[in-house]
């Protein structure tokens, strides 16, 4: 393996697509999926773009993306990331990659003056809550997730 974690270009999006189409596909939530390859870019790298993301290669192969974006938690008055998506190929599992792009998130927040990384993990996911418990995250099952969308979101902002 010649596995390199690299900072998204523009050439990577459609490999993000197809990842994030696996993703979705093991989180049983690919009748959610509706990304298109124009609506990523922009928010990557159009005149708007907030997200942030890494890729990790083998070669010419791409098998794990990572998404995020700076918020601000404000009753701790901290800036961070919160991390949308890691996803990493079944082949690739169990070798240290995961923990390679928390790193280099983690370095690019802290070398920006960020102080934290916040995500969500499905409570089924019990891999992903061992890895994340494995390296002292600290988990608030306390705050739910809410969200609007679709028509609660057009109703909401008309």
């Amino acid at each position: 393996m010649n596995i390199q974690i690299r900072y998204c270009t523009e050439e990577d999006v459609h490999s993000i697509i197809e990842l994030m189409r696996s993703f979705a596909e093991y989180e049983d939530l690919g009748h959610y999926f509706e990304v298109t390859h124009d609506r990523l870019h922009s928010a990557m790298f159009g005149d708007n773009g907030f997200v942030e993301g890494v890729v990790a290669v083998d070669g010419d192969r791409t098998f794990a993306y990572a998404l995020f974006y700076p918020y601000f938690a404000s009753f701790r008055g901290q800036v961070g990331y919160y991390i949308e998506d890691i996803y990493i190929h079944d082949e690739y599992r169990r070798h240290g990659i995961g923990e390679a792009i928390l790193r280099t998130i983690a370095r690019l927040a802290k070398s920006r003056g960020f102080e934290r990384l916040d995500f969500q993990v499905l409570d089924w996911n019990s891999p992903a809550v061992k890895f994340y418990e494995k390296h002292g995250v600290i988990r608030d099952d306390e705050e739910r997730h809410y969200k609007f969308i679709d028509d609660s979101f057009k109703r909401l902002a008309e």
